[in-house]
């Protein structure tokens, strides 16, 4: 059995030796054939210099580089393509994801599961705005999108390559990766634990903004609801324009006299202007997305791959 570990990483010097250190001994006891392959954003540090000092002391560890920062979706994404294990594992390398639930994942994936998503319980050391972010996603998510994406779950899991065939195949360009499992399908195990923090340093990914596109790529790559929403809208404030209209009438004809004033028109114009611009950044979400996946750009370029075959 091959067993593959894509790890992104960016401006990850001082992670890679204590990850390293953590994780082999557990893959060595699940079994000697395996592989780490780092998909490594171009980074200013000595993030390279470090795989590559490890590397020269295990050719199972393998550098892939891209020629320009791509993201951590498409970085994990790039690592999948190359992998070749008969089980892959996707994880973080600041030791939030423990290598030592890996045991727990292999022993899933033996029973039969092609699929096995670490749940957290607890997430230790993020900050309540990404947290409220998260949840509130989630739910939102799984209310309207056409898959349903386990709460609390992230990028970290296994994938038997089955999956990860699918997964590459799929070609989407948005690289939601939790979203392009749950599309795949196949048997799945969840299993629960507590997220510890950061062993070293700062994030680097933009905690807020990114759970936001995260969490925007998993409603409107997802499901088209929002669309639906959008029509759902107009009908509403065309109704309450038709219901205000029929009150006017009905003091005009009685001879009462309207006292409401250009209030009501600033408050409805400004209402019937919201909507407008709220359905058009809707349009402007969907079309973005289809202009994205027509362009067919390449998802990731490598700049350099170190312990791999032609690809």
């Amino acid at each position: 059995m091959l067993l593959s570990v894509v790890v992104p990483v960016y401006k990850e010097e001082k992670n890679i030796p204590e990850f390293l250190r953590r994780l082999r001994p557990i893959l060595a006891a699940i079994t000697e054939d395996y592989e780490i392959i780092f998909s490594l954003d171009p980074s200013p540090d000595r993030t390279e210099d470090v795989i590559l000092e490890h590397r020269a002391t295990d050719s199972r560890i393998k550098l892939l580089k891209f020629s320009r920062r791509f993201g951590q979706p498409m970085a994990t994404l790039a690592g999948l393509e190359y992998s070749s294990g008969d089980a892959v594992v996707a994880m973080d390398v600041d030791l939030q994801d423990p290598p030592e639930l890996l045991h727990e994942m292999i022993a899933k994936w033996r029973e039969g599961y092609d699929v096995v998503l670490p749940q957290r319980r607890h997430r230790t050391g993020e900050p309540w705005i990404k947290k409220i972010v998260a949840a509130t996603g989630y739910k939102v998510i799984n209310k309207i999108a056409d898959v349903r994406i386990p709460p609390n779950t992230g990028d970290f899991r296994l994938m038997a390559r089955r999956v990860v065939a699918e997964v590459v195949r799929l070609k989407e360009s948005h690289g939601f990766l939790r979203g392009m499992v749950a599309v795949v399908g196949f048997k799945q195990a969840i299993i629960p634990f507590d997220r510890p923090g950061r062993f070293a340093g700062e994030t680097h990914y933009n905690r807020f903004l990114g759970s936001l596109r995260i969490g925007f790529n998993g409603i409107f790559c997802f499901s088209t609801y929002a669309l639906s929403l959008s029509t759902l809208l107009g009908f509403v404030v065309s109704i309450f324009s038709f219901l205000l209209m029929a009150v006017y009438l009905f003091y005009k004809i009685t001879g009462r006299e309207i006292s409401w004033g250009n209030p009501t028109q600033v408050i409805l114009i400004s209402f019937l202007g919201g909507v407008q611009l709220i359905s058009i950044g809707i349009l402007g979400e969907y079309i973005g997305r289809i202009y994205e996946e027509v362009r067919s750009r390449p998802k990731f370029i490598v700049d350099r791959a170190e312990g791999f075959g032609k690809k």
